[in-house]
Order: structure tokens, then C-alpha cells, then sequence
């Protein structure tokens, strides 16, 4: 893990306090609701500093959130609780000995997993832990809207009382491996003597087309139940930059 790791999730969630959790779980709910509602055991994978777990064990379910980054995991372990609890782990190679109801990898968890023996593995470690008929719900950039759109530099500016971010975010597109590599500058200027500290960091970014996903779904074991431009219940379109999948553990 670089600086960058420990200073970034310092303030991930001031760098994200306008995305709404709440509406985002609400929304995963619904959805679990609608297809199991036998469901307790949430896994969360690629928690983050584990707002989605929270709400979700707000909401009644017992949850476990599994992130590789132990800043993350230390941020999450502030919300700990008798229903909600987090371990440091690589989710390519989980291997817990317990199963759950429903899977979640959300915040485009999956586009993060650059190659195809990653995605394999992001599948096959999701498949392992489900119950029998269990659900996998999973976010991602969906190709047919990054295609269209293309990704634009972006500058976003948040601040603490102590501290003002300005992220600076240039993509690069790579057609022949669906990638988006985002370089991000990030300045952090420090309001009480004015210094300024600068770090850099690239996140390569996949996305995915249908026909590719539903590949890797046929290999893993998993039925398609559903597919949704994100915060919708609409089919995806290229107007979705980002798109969710709930698919079914079937019997192999």
C-alpha cells in the first residue's frame, strides 16, 4: 500500500459525502426483498470504509464487508457492531469457511478486476460463499455507454474544516483491452499554515459488455435474474455509464 492509500481513505468519505448510501441500499434492499426475501447474510465485497454494510445492518441483516486495503478496513471498523463486522482480505482469493444469502460487490468493484483470470476469480470466490439459490448483486461500467459517452477530465473540490481536496481526474481509453485507465492528481491544501501536499495515482478501469459477462456467469455457475441501469429498474441502455446484475447461484 503507497501514501497515497493511507492519505486517499483518510478522507474517502468527505470525498464522497454527496453519494447517497442510503438511496443505494434502499435500492439493493428492494431488490433483495423482491427476489429472496428469506435473506439474513449479506456479504459485502469491496466494502470500502463500509457505508453499504451499515446500511444494511441497519436494516435487519447480518453482514460481513471484505476489502484488501487495511485503511479501508480500519475506517470500517469504527461502525462495527453485534450485526456488522469487517476483515482485511484479497476478494480474488476469499476463502471463508460460511456461506450467505446474498453477495454484493457495488461501487463498480468489478471493474476494478482488469483481466480475465481476475473476473473468473471475482465470479468463482462469489459462487463458493453463496447459499444454494443464494443472489449475486454486482455494479460496473457498462460498455455500450462508455463507448458512446467517453469518458471527460473531471475536477471535483471538497473540504473540511482543516483541509480543501482538488482532484483532478484524465482518463486514457484503451479500445483494445475495454479499459479506462483514470490518472488522478490530487492536491491537498492544508487551511491552517497553507502547505499543499500533491499525489498522483492511476485506476484502471474494465468495462463489460453483456455477451462477455454472461461468459463468465456460464463458467461460474450463476442464472441471470435481472439487469438495471444503476438506480433503476429499467433495461440498461447506453445512457448507463453504470449498470447492475442480479444473478442466481445455480446447482452445478
Amino acid at each position: 500500500m503507497s501514501v497515497f492509500d493511507k492519505y486517499y481513505t483518510q478522507y474517502y468519505d468527505l470525498m464522497y459525502k454527496d453519494k447517497n448510501y442510503k438511496e443505494e441500499t434502499d435500492y439493493i434492499i428492494s431488490i433483495i426483498r423482491r427476489l429472496l426475501p428469506s435473506a439474513k447474510k449479506i456479504l459485502d465485497l469491496g466494502c470500502g470504509t463500509g457505508k453499504h454494510a451499515e446500511y444494511f445492518a441497519n436494516n435487519g441483516f447480518e453482514v460481513l464487508g471484505v476489502d484488501r486495503s487495511p485503511f479501508m478496513i480500519e475506517q470500517a471498523k469504527k461502525r462495527k457492531n453485534e450485526k456488522l463486522d469487517f476483515i482485511v482480505e484479497d476478494i480474488r482469493s476469499l476463502k471463508l469457511n460460511k456461506k450467505f444469502d446474498v453477495i454484493t460487490a457495488l461501487f463498480h468493484v468489478l471493474s476494478y478486476q482488469n483481466s480475465n483470470q481476475d473476473v473468473k476469480k471475482f465470479f468463482e470466490v462469489a459462487y463458493n460463499h453463496l447459499e444454494q439459490d443464494g443472489l449475486f448483486i454486482f455494479d460496473f461500467w457498462y460498455g455500450p455507454a462508455v463507448i458512446t459517452q467517453k469518458p471527460e477530465i473531471r475536477v471535483k473540490e471538497f473540504e473540511s474544516n482543516d483541509v480543501k481536496f482538488v482532484r483532478i481526474a484524465l482518463p486514457y481509453q484503451e479500445y483494445d483491452k475495454n479499459l479506462v485507465k483514470v490518472h488522478y492528481k490530487i492536491f491537498v491544501i492544508d487551511k491552517r499554515n497553507n502547505s499543499i501536499l500533491e499525489f498522483e495515482e492511476t485506476h484502471p478501469m474494465r468495462y463489460f459488455f453483456d455477451p462477455e459477462i454472461e461468459m463468465f456467469l456460464q463458467i461460474s455457475g450463476f442464472k441471470v435474474e435481472a439487469k438495471f441501469g444503476w438506480l433503476k429498474f429499467d433495461k440498461p441502455s447506453e445512457n448507463d455509464w453504470s449498470v447492475v446484475w442480479v444473478v442466481r447461484k445455480l446447482r452445478k
